[in-house]
């Protein structure tokens, strides 16, 4: 049931000159398909998280290989010019002092590869472009993507109990049951904390 659904139950009884109870039971309605959108929202924006972290986390994850190939590059250049000048120990001086000026920038390259905190914000391990970096960054994507998919079966189970507690109110107030009333009231508590577990995940491993 939607939550314009419930608003119509809410008018059909009182055109119909419902009782108290039919009136509270209209209002449990009216305050539970507020909650039902509510619930909605949540769960729409927990399914868009899950799909915008996996994206930037297989990004910088894409990110971190190619910055490993590339570190790889570099030291695999030095290594082959090391290896130059040591069959070759005669080599003139000028074009040693080249070849170990060009060694130690490939080293360096390396290092700044593996390492490279953000300039301006040196402090914060989720910014800069090294490797360390990257990974702690995808990790961090991926977190928050395990965090937004437990948090999304909260919202569906709430959102379909709401909708019970709505049509176990409205057969209620058909049938002038409070006890049915009382099974609605239920469902709906049931989805109220569901709900809120969904926001804040109080209870992590609910579901």
């Amino acid at each position: 049931m939607e939550a314009t659904d419930a608003a119509d139950q809410i008018v059909e009884t009182k055109e119909n000159g419902a009782d108290k109870f039919k009136s509270r039971a209209a209002m449990v309605i009216g305050f539970m398909a507020m909650l039902l959108a509510i619930t909605s929202l949540g769960g729409g924006n927990v399914l868009e998280d899950m799909i915008a972290h996996n994206i930037h986390a297989s990004d910088t994850w894409a990110f971190y290989q190619a910055k490993t190939i590339r570190q790889t590059t570099v030291r695999t250049a030095a290594d082959d010019l090391e290896v130059e000048l040591k069959i070759n120990p005669n080599m003139a001086a000028d074009a040693r002092q080249v070849l170990e000026t060009k060694i130690d920038e490939y080293r360096k390259t390396a290092e700044r590869y593996d390492d490279e905190p953000d300039k301006a914000d040196p402090g914060n391990p989720l910014k800069g472009e090294g490797r360390k970096q990257l990974m702690a960054r995808a990790r961090d994507f991926e977190r928050q993507r395990e965090i937004a998919q437990k948090k999304d079966p909260n919202f569906d189970f709430a959102e379909a109990l709401f909708q019970i507690a709505i049509v176990l109110a409205s057969v209620a107030i058909l049938a002038t049951s409070r006890r049915i009333l009382v099974f609605a009231l239920v469902a709906g508590l049931a989805a109220t904390l569901l709900m809120l577990n969904g926001y804040f995940l109080i209870l992590p491993n609910l579901l």
